[in-house]
């Protein structure tokens, strides 16, 4: 059925409620029901190398049901119950999904980014009492065993591994080689570690066990984004459900193949993709280990979109961009539309994406704290560039401002925070860690997500920036978008992100860091005279332009502002001990949870007082490089 706009929306809603919907009520339930109806269709594809004719191996949803009730089985013969954590540190492959799918069927399913740092990977694995953990076995060209070995020896509830061993995708003469060159690892003391396949094979695969009907929390899904401290979201049967019928509703059916290069950690893969295929019987492509990041995904990328006879391809505002630069260099007439979702598309980028490629691109919303699907354009009707969309059935959104009578409502095309109630949202319980649920939510209903919006006059809504992400100078609020829409618009830009660099007379001035399009040229000089000319507002022309080879980028392609931030900083801070003719020099920036970024300065025997002379008018704090306290703030 088409889903044109808000009369299409609001004609779902009104044909019964939420709670009335004939969906199951667990993960199982649905999976059984899928499987049911199209036992014998593709359901999952994986490749551990990207060319267009490399070996693949794909489970129609037959037998990726069987997999994932061995791999439910494995984990309660590992002594897993409904509220025990199953953690796994995992790239893409086949494996991952049913890890997901089978942990979250035993217990809890808690994926972990593999990119992370050891310990931060050990405070998850602590913060979510994990006890089975799910990872690779040693292999070249990544340092995953290794780093999850060292996070397990710092997490004491985990009491056993199961490897992963990514061999078995490879063919000769490859697989011949990699056993001889294949890492050696020592695992930590006190884990018992399994091959995780070997063990799966040794279950039964009807279920051992109840599949309680009750909802519940069966996944655990860290943040990461952008703000470098990792929080760990719960999402309940219920919400994972309702992601997966929004697909099934208005999207997919059993004919549908997704292409999806995301991280199998990131709730955009795991609760909409996986789960939109879940509920309608749908096809999902997973190529390389890295997805995106994998070596030729972007050169041979429209070779597999014609390999699979993909309809739907998936995608992130930076590897569109890099997409873009591509020749369509085969038949990609199976193609129904590209989804963008993780980060405000800036316009500019659509633009060049859909002329060098014919596609159309729906914008979505989400976050990880609503367990994901917020809004979208609607696929067959108007898009509105630029927006993300009008909100999903049984979706509500309010704009949020502030007035002397504290928090209101904001009126039509008013700037405020985005706040989202939904099937999704697990009001009042979103992070595990009670104290950080404080103050989460507006009227004890809607979810705050930091977003700053508005909502037109036809109901689409529109994402303005970030309310951490403001560049506030002098008490005047920025918005990065619109210095990063300008530098976008510059043929020679292919990223670009704006920050508040520190400045001693304004708290923050707006400064910018662009990454350029392959082959291209232009110096900081030629864009900041563009900016001039293209970015409206005079106080947010910015000061300074940092053009990098590449960007520092999430996972899942959004710009890691935390970087940039310390790399101004740095900068800032440097030029000013400089100018002073004082030696000492920053030599890091770290982050604080409580004090924010806070400059580690190396003094070189100058005096407390003449560094806080110079740097205590920065509205980022200092202190002595391996201080244990802060020496000034």
């Amino acid at each position: 059925m088409a889903y044109e706009g808000m009369e299409d929306r609001n004609r779902i809603e009104a044909e019964m409620t939420w709670e009335e919907r004939d969906v199951p009520v667990t993960l199982y339930g649905l999976l059984s029901r899928t499987t049911a109806k199209f036992p014998n269709h593709n359901a999952l594809s994986y490749q551990i190398f990207s060319g267009p004719n490399d070996k693949k191996e794909t489970f129609n949803w037959q037998q990726l049901k069987d997999k994932t009730t061995q791999a439910a089985n494995l984990f309660r013969s590992l002594g897993v119950g409904s509220k025990d954590v199953v953690a796994y540190i995992l790239p893409n492959c086949n494996e991952t999904v049913l890890t997901l799918w089978g942990a979250g069927v035993a217990g809890i399913a808690a994926p972990i980014n593999p990119l992370l740092e050891p310990e931060q990977i050990a405070s998850i694995l602590r913060e979510t009492g994990a006890k089975v953990v799910v990872t690779l076995r040693p292999f070249p060209k990544t340092d995953v065993a290794e780093k999850t070995a060292k996070a397990v020896a710092l997490a004491p509830d985990v009491h056993t591994v199961l490897e992963v061993d990514l061999l078995r995708y490879v063919t000769p003469p490859k697989s011949w080689i990699i056993p001889l060159i294949r890492p050696k690892m020592k695992p930590p003391a006190g884990k018992t570690y399994k091959n995780f396949n070997a063990e799966l094979n040794k279950q039964s695969t009807s279920l051992q066990f109840e599949d309680v009907q009750e909802d519940r929390v069966a996944f655990y899904f860290h943040t990461g984004g952008t703000t470098g401290m990792p929080k760990v979201a719960q999402h309940l049967y219920s919400g994972t459900i309702y992601n997966g019928w929004l697909g099934a509703e208005m999207l997919l059916d059993e004919n549908d193949v997704l292409l999806c290069p995301l991280p199998l950690f990131h709730v955009m893969a795991c609760q909409v993709m996986m789960m939109g295929a879940m509920a309608s019987g749908a096809h999902v492509v997973f190529p390389t280990p890295q997805g995106y990041r994998g070596e030729g995904v972007f050169d041979n990328i429209w070779k597999l979109v014609e390999r699979y006879k993909v309809t739907f391809v998936v995608s992130v505002p930076t590897a569109l961009a890099a997409t873009m630069q591509r020749a369509v260099d085969a038949d990609i007439s199976s193609v129904k539309t590209a989804f963008s979702g993780s980060a405000p598309l800036p316009l500019e980028l659509f633009k060049r994406f859909e002329e060098a490629t014919n596609m159309t691109i729906v914008e979505g919303y989400g976050m990880t704290e609503a367990t994901c699907l917020v809004s979208g354009n609607p696929v067959d009707g108007l898009k509105k560039v630029g927006s993300i969309g009008i909100p999903f059935p049984y979706t509500d959104i309010k704009i949020v401002k502030g007035s002397a009578n504290g928090d209101v409502e904001a009126g039509v095309d008013e700037i405020g925070e985005i706040c989202v109630s939904n099937p999704g949202v697990y009001v009042g319980n979103t992070y595990t860690e009670t104290e950080k649920n404080a103050g989460l939510y507006y009227n004890d209903s809607h979810l705050r997500t930091g977003d700053l919006g508005r909502v037109d006059s036809d109901g689409y809504l529109w994402i303005t920036g970030r309310a951490k992400d403001l560049i506030i100078r002098g008490g005047h609020n920025i918005d990065p978008a619109e210095i990063e829409e300008a530098l976008l618009a510059h043929p020679a830009v292919g990223f670009a992100g704006a920050i508040g660099q520190p400045d001693a007379h304004a708290g923050e001035i707006p400064c910018a860091f662009v990454e350029l399009v392959d082959g291209a040229t232009a110096t900081a000089d030629e864009l900041i005279a563009f900016c001039k000319e293209h970015v409206q507002e005079r106080a947010a022309q910015p000061k300074h332009i940092t053009v990098m080879d590449e960007l520092p980028k999430t996972a899942v392609g959004k710009i890691f502002k935390p970087d940039l931030r310390k790399d101004a900083i740095t900068r800032i801070y440097n030029e000013a001990l400089k100018e002073a003719d004082v030696p000492a020099r920053v030599v890091s920036v770290t982050e604080d949870k409580k004090r924010g970024l806070v400059a580690q300065v190396d003094a070189n025997g100058t005096s407390d007082t003449a560094l806080q002379t110079v740097l205590g008018d920065f509205i980022n704090p200092w202190e002595h490089a391996g201080a244990v306290a802060t020496a000034a703030e």
